[in-house]
């Protein structure tokens, strides 16, 4: 009897002992998956979809709202870099913006909080998307602008700039922009640039810019310029 108390006794030590050691096994096992993963997601791009809910942003030809040309164009975007490597988060994915109902100042918590989402995320670069507009209607193309001090955003939007001018063949390429007075810019406290794909006042541009057809070789423009960047660094 006695033997068989001791038998039992070394029985559950072992079962214990081996639960243990299986418990330690798949905790290494997930932590070695983690890092792995870790190590296999590219840099991390911020896409920031100007404007969206109360906030139309620029008004062009017919009416024509600039919110939902920013947003189809920066998801397009988000596809094209995650297909590339790249680990992409989106200040906003569908058609509002990030201000609470009650807030007194819209614009003003709307334009924080993005700033907050850069800071809190830090990513490797960011890049805001808007459309363009001017009195004149005849004035068009696309351009990138950088805070005028930043070396990192200069070359950043020098890199789309070249891409946004070749691929979508403007007769009239325009140059990178240097401005202190956009909030994101002066704000931000990494590399970013803002993108104007086009001018919403054109109306041959606005024609264009509501195509999916034209959204994918903008995308994939900026696409290629975030790239040309990155790999340079």
């Amino acid at each position: 009897m006695k033997k068989y108390r001791i038998e039992l006794t070394m029985a559950c030590l072992l079962l214990v002992c081996f639960y243990l050691l299986s418990r330690q096994a798949a905790v290494i096992s997930v932590n070695q998956t983690e890092r792995g993963a870790q190590k296999a997601a590219g840099p991390l791009i911020l896409v920031d979809a100007g404007h969206g809910g109360s906030d139309p942003g620029m008004i062009g030809v017919s009416g024509l709202e600039e919110k939902g040309i920013n947003l189809s164009i920066s998801l397009l975007l988000r596809d094209t870099l995650e297909k590339s490597g790249y680990s992409v988060i989106m200040t906003r994915e569908e058609d509002k913006g990030l201000y609470d109902s009650s807030a007194a100042n819209k614009k003003a918590q709307d334009m924080q909080r993005r700033i907050a989402m850069i800071r809190e995320h830090a990513p490797v670069l960011s890049v805001s998307i808007h459309q363009n507009s001017y009195q004149d209607a005849g004035v068009h193309g696309p351009q990138v602008f950088y805070y005028e001090s930043s070396v990192e955003g200069k070359k950043l939007a020098e890199a789309v700039q070249s891409s946004l001018n070749n691929q979508l063949e403007v007769d009239r390429p325009r140059e990178v922009k240097g401005n202190t007075s956009y909030y994101l810019l002066k704000r931000s406290s990494g590399t970013l640039v803002i993108v104007e794909c086009g001018f919403l006042t054109n109306p041959e541009e606005a024609q264009k810019l509501q195509t999916k057809e034209y959204q994918e070789k903008v995308a994939a423009a900026v696409s290629e310029g975030i790239r040309t960047y990155l790999n340079a660094q």
